[in-house]
């Protein structure tokens, strides 16, 4: 726009010159030069008639005139169609500017609504089921690992063993009759055996009618024939009278066994049966000794113990269970 403005001054006076000089040579009463050397003085003084150099002028005048117009409105032309231009970039800009302000305005509603708060309801969602499914899985792998163990350990019992403890072993002792007995006597029958003595206060009793009760409840329950039988740790107060006197308190089948003192430790041993005097007090004492009844099966050999805590529906259904494993195993 400036080298615009500046052309049209330049045009405007040169077309000013142009114009002052054409006039002024036209009107002008001197000549400029002597038309000849030799001529009159009064023909130089004379006017010249220059019709069509005038004529001339005038159409370049015009000429001039015509172009100065169109130089204008040119230039007019360029001004405003830059001013147009400008505000149209102002415009767009603006529009642009506008629309990034929307954009950003939009973006920042959008974060607004996932950043509202702290926790969005999609993260707290997934945050729930994420915490659901750990504790369903590990609940489910809870029951798996309880399942594992319950069948691991049925499996161990129900199946066959490897090898059989070495329980168990030849003895020679005498019956509650007075008559020698062997394990051989035994052979054929499921046998249980405890040891303890006569002059027990509490425990030996409380045992002895466990198992009694056990052998009535297996036969009625199973029809399985169990022989008890009562092995004595003291032999030095169990006779065979006492023995006699003892086992026919508890059950008509109880077969009660005593001896020396060199038989009842071989037999306890070969049983793994610990017993023990203790508070020796002349005649009157205590023997410590295993609680513990050992099923043997027709073979005379070691099946399976059960302790103090087993009571007599265990008892009774734990043997119930060894006899059919067994029978199933031999089958």
């Amino acid at each position: 726009m400036a080298t615009a403005i500046s052309k049209n001054s330049s045009f405007r006076c040169i077309f000013r010159s142009l114009t002052t000089c054409s006039v002024h040579q036209l009107r002008s009463t001197k000549p400029s030069f002597r038309l000849f050397h030799g001529a009159p003085e009064n023909l130089h003084h004379r006017p010249l008639p220059l019709p069509q150099t005038e004529f001339r002028l005038d159409r370049r005048l015009q000429s001039l005139a015509i172009y100065h117009r169109c130089l204008c409105s040119s230039t007019a032309t360029a001004t405003v169609n830059q001013a147009n231009s400008g505000a149209n970039g102002s415009s767009e800009g603006t529009s642009g500017n506008g629309d990034k302000s929307d954009r950003s305005e939009h973006t920042a509603e959008q974060g607004k609504s996932v950043r509202g708060g702290p926790v969005s309801w999609l993260s707290f969602l997934l945050l729930v089921a994420t915490g659901g499914g750990l504790i369903f899985y590990h609940d489910m792998e809870k029951k798996r690992h309880i399942e594992e163990i319950n069948s691991a350990s049925n499996a161990v019992k129900q199946g066959p063993s490897v090898g059989k403890a070495d329980i168990g072993g030849p003895f020679n002792l005498l019956d509650h009759n007075g008559n020698s007995v062997t394990e051989r006597n035994f052979l054929g029958k499921w046998t249980v055996l405890y040891f303890g003595f006569t002059h027990c206060p509490d425990i030996c009793p409380d045992e002895l009618q466990k198992l009694a009760a056990a052998v009535d409840k297996i036969k009625k329950k199973a029809g399985i024939e169990i022989v008890p039988v009562f092995i004595s740790v003291d032999p030095e107060r169990d006779n065979v009278e006492q023995v006699h006197e003892y086992v026919k308190e508890f059950h008509p089948n109880l077969v009660g066994l005593t001896g020396n003192p060199d038989e009842i430790k071989k037999a306890a041993r070969a049983f793994r049966v610990y017993y023990m005097k203790t508070e020796e007090e002349g005649s009157d004492y205590l023997v410590d000794h295993s609680i513990v009844m050992y099923l043997m099966d027709p073979n005379m050999e070691f099946v399976k113990f059960f302790g103090k805590n087993n009571d007599v529906d265990a008892l009774a259904d734990g043997i119930i269970k060894e006899v059919k494993q067994y029978k199933k195993i031999k089958a």
